[in-house]
């Protein structure tokens, strides 16, 4: 992280100090999927496409090279198939959909250079049955995302197509993403989720986010100060499947092939430390930044871009409230936007989305490149571009691939606990997230720390996802686990479940090396922050400053920090992010100062 990013937490004075090393703007309807162009500098003067800049039609459009890692494929075409190839081409197909763990991407009259090469119209048909026929063999479902006209000298039209395969893994219920939804108070998050999930409009006056509110106060105000979780179902075929059309939660993971879950988070600055919970703890796979049209740049919004990107979650922009404004103020608004994601610091590449072309290829550069920031401009109430939206979520393919997955999955389990309820006549649930591992109903694991830094057993009884019965759990995916009668007082957010073979480091000490992102003062010994490591969020003490007697803002050092009520689990390497008023600084976990005693506890009293 560039020590620069400081500027997005300081005092909020707005614009970036320059714009050294700055790519130009991707202009998405450039071509199928082609990478963009960068601005070239020459004399260090800075050269820029214009805002209508398109390329020539003799210029030979490319894609990058085929991969032989990755879920995405290129062929030239497939026609008159032997069986043979046929055969073989089924198993390449298992092999990419396994890659992209359930999502494949087939783009059809492309060379394995990436050269677009186009056939004809009889020659697509063909070869898109073919696709079809062997998707049905390995029991996916396809959907042609756009087709295009290759440009060049021939008289024959030429053709391309793009074609997205869908296969819910067989030991899957279904694929999942989770997106963590930022902006400032009164941005229009809730109220974008509730169209999105509810599936009706908003009639201007918040209608749709009552549905989302979990407190009086929240309804009573019209700000979230709590986190909240929504889904979005995606079928097979690309279609939206929410509460429009599905009476429960469960209705909707049964007919749902992908599901996009919403971390709906707190926009007023009262409810930071809330924010950066649902930020740390709950691992969304991206970020969604939502930005009113008539406000622009306000509040929070620079403090939560700058969260993201200090916890490197990718991140994409909807510009809100369209409907209330002028299409000048939109503009501005999108142009003030794409000046903060190009200064220093950010160095992002804004990525205008003004139609389903620019959508589908925003979901794949967005993946592929972290630099790329896809913007959306819409309105929840007369519903302009929010299908665009819609197509980005459909297409958008998981970050981690299979190889990482399964390799999580082989160690031993560690969930992390981050809420706990207790349910009548079920009793004690926590929620949270796996870190690592499989975790079955009847598992025997073990939970803490406690005050006196002992692990106490604990069985599964149930599991549920997205509010249906779940029977496994793995790596990756958020849920909650009822644990009968376990006494619930034993229990606090921060803690992990983990495998009994497991021997967690527990410590009330440890050192990171941080950088100290604002300070109004000078940062020293003794100075007490609040600590927010993954689902570990406690205050600390400053113990120590090495090799400096204090820091200033923009400064690193190693610091020695001690929790101040109790041992925590930690990882080296782990983020770390601190806070205390206007203080914040980010970093990384260098080492431990474990408590070296015998930490399980077996005793007859512990056991539930």
């Amino acid at each position: 992280m560039d020590e620069r990013v400081s500027e997005l937490f300081g005092s909020g004075n707005g614009h970036c100090s320059g714009s050294q090393g700055v790519a130009s703007n991707v202009k998405p309807g450039n071509g199928f999927g082609v990478a963009p162009q960068k601005a070239c500098v020459n004399n260090n003067k800075k050269a820029r496409f214009s805002r209508n800049f398109k390329p020539s039609n003799n210029t030979p459009y490319v894609l990058p090279p085929e991969a032989e890692e990755g879920n995405i494929e290129y062929k030239l075409k497939l026609v008159n198939t032997t069986q043979y190839r046929f055969e073989h081409l089924a198993t390449q197909m298992k092999w990419r959909l396994q890659e992209g763990r359930g999502e494949a991407v087939y783009q059809i009259g492309v060379e394995d250079n990436g050269m677009l090469a186009g056939l004809s119209e009889e020659d697509l048909r063909t070869s898109l049955n073919t696709l079809h026929k062997l998707a049905e063999k390995v029991g996916a479902e396809i959907t042609v995302l756009r087709e295009r006209e290759v440009d060049d000298d021939s008289d024959v039209p030429r053709k391309i197509a793009e074609v997205l395969i869908r296969k819910v893994p067989d030991d899957q219920q279904f694929l999942d993403l989770r997106v963590a939804v930022l902006g400032n108070v009164d941005a229009g998050k809730s109220t974008l989720l509730g169209v999105l999930t509810q599936g009706e409009l908003d009639n201007g006056r918040g209608r749709t986010r009552l549905n989302l509110f979990r407190h009086l106060h929240e309804i009573q105000t019209g700000r979230t100060s709590s986190i909240s979780f929504e889904i979005l179902g995606f079928n097979s075929k690309g279609e939206v499947v929410n509460y429009s059309d599905s009476r429960t939660a469960e209705d909707i993971c049964e007919s749902a092939s992908k599901m996009i879950t919403f971390i709906d988070l707190a926009g007023h600055h009262k409810y930071l430390k809330t924010t950066i919970f649902g930020l740390t703890s709950y691992c969304p796979d991206f970020a969604m930044l939502v930005v009113s049209a008539n406000t622009g740049i306000a509040g929070t919004t620079r403090e939560h871009l700058g969260l993201a990107m200090a916890l490197k979650v990718p991140i994409f922009i909807v510009i809100s409230k369209v409907d209330l404004c002028t299409r000048a103020t939109v503009q501005r608004t999108v142009r003030q936007l794409e000046r903060v994601l190009k200064q220093p610091g950010c160095n992002k590449v804004p990525m205008v989305v003004s139609g389903a072309d620019d959508a589908v290829t925003a979901a794949q550069q967005f993946a592929q490149s972290p630099n790329i920031t896809p913007i959306f401009t819409l309105s929840s109430v007369s519903g302009e571009s929010l299908d665009l939206l819609k197509v980005f979520f459909n297409i958008l393919p998981p970050l981690s691939s299979s190889k990482e997955q399964e390799e999580l999955m082989q160690q031993l389990t560690e969930f992390q606990v981050d809420e706990i309820f207790t349910v009548p006549e079920v009793g004690t649930v926590v929620g949270g997230t796996l870190y690592s591992g499989i975790c079955r109903e009847g598992d025997d694991l073990v939970v803490g720390p406690t005050d006196s830094s002992h692990f106490h057993k604990l069985t599964i009884e149930s599991i549920q996802r997205n509010r249906s019965g779940c029977r496994v759990l793995k790596a990756g995916q958020a849920a909650t686990l009822a644990l009968g009668n376990f006494d619930r007082s034993l229990l606090r957010k921060g803690m992990v479940i983990v495998s009994p073979e497991m021997d967690p480091t527990i410590c009330w000490m440890f050192e990171a090396e941080i950088v100290l992102l604002f300070h109004a003062k000078t940062f020293h010994k003794g100075f007490q922050v609040t600590v927010h490591i993954g689902n570990v969020r406690q205050t600390a003490t400053v113990e120590a400053v090495y090799e400096k007697e204090e820091l200033r803002t923009g400064e690193k050092a190693v610091v020695l920090f001690k929790f101040i009520k109790h041992p925590e689990y930690l990882k080296v390497g782990a983020k770390v992010l601190f806070r205390e008023s206007v203080t914040k600084g980010i970093g990384h976990v260098t080492k431990l100062q474990p408590i070296a005693q015998n930490r399980l506890s077996h005793s007859e009293d512990d056991e539930a």
